[in-house]
């Protein structure tokens, strides 16, 4: 498995904000990870990329253990946060560049060069980040995501505030990197989920309540919106 969960928990104050969940995701799946706000998304997202630490549990990405002691398994992640955090004042070659030294890619303009294919950044690619529309700035947070070649990508609404010739674009892009990756991919907006995914998990009050597939939730006779509704109102 390329991402594998076990009793994972998340405690803010006297908040259980994750509460022992459990799941796993296989190489060339894109999984849509949902819940209302403040299920537990971000959280869990952020503790399998090590951004925080777990309060219980295990997390394994592509057989590495994250945890603080260990980095080996950051190579394997490429994360897109909520907040793409770019550098305005930088141009996309400069940022892209900056991100392929800091994973010690030996030859970096290739990195970059490939990155800015993948993600169809070439015809803005001279510009400063300051100057680009917001899908062409995410566009900028998958190549900086995608720069190392990890096997595993975490996208956490990656399509949030864009309009729907955006949103267009970045759902054919993260369908192609689905081929050859691991997707985690959070949103709001179903659709996106219905177009995208393969199979959904859902997360209400920090626990699991549903792990399955489109096809299994058409046959049950509902829509993904019904589903959804159901388990978490």
């Amino acid at each position: 498995m390329s991402i594998e969960v076990h009793h994972l928990s998340k405690i803010y104050g006297t908040q259980k904000a994750v509460d022992n969940i459990h799941f796993t995701a296989k190489p060339g799946e894109i999984v849509g990870f949902l819940g209302p706000n403040g299920a537990g998304k971000s959280s869990t997202m952020k503790m399998i990329t090590g951004y925080l630490q777990a309060d219980g549990g295990s997390i394994l990405v592509c057989g590495k253990d994250v945890s603080p002691t260990h980095t080996e398994f950051k190579k394997k992640i490429g994360y897109l946060p909520e907040l793409n955090p770019l550098y305005p004042d930088m141009y996309v070659r400069e940022y892209l560049n900056f991100m392929a030294g800091l994973h010690s890619i030996k030859d970096k303009n290739a990195a970059v060069e490939k990155a800015i294919e993948l993600t169809g950044l070439l015809p803005e690619a001279h510009k400063l980040i300051q100057q680009l529309s917001k899908g062409y700035k995410q566009r900028v947070g998958l190549a900086a995501a995608i720069i190392h070649e990890p096997e595993v990508l975490i996208l956490d609404e990656p399509t949030t505030g864009l309009d729907p010739n955006q949103i267009i674009e970045i759902r054919n892009l993260i369908r192609s990197l689905g081929k050859d990756k691991t997707i985690l991919f959070s949103t709001h907006i179903l659709q996106e989920v219905e177009a995208i995914c393969d199979r959904v998990i859902i997360i209400h009050q920090g626990k699991i309540v549903a792990d399955t597939t489109l096809t299994e939730i058409k046959t049950s006779g509902k829509s993904l919106e019904e589903y959804f509704r159901g388990l978490t109102q």
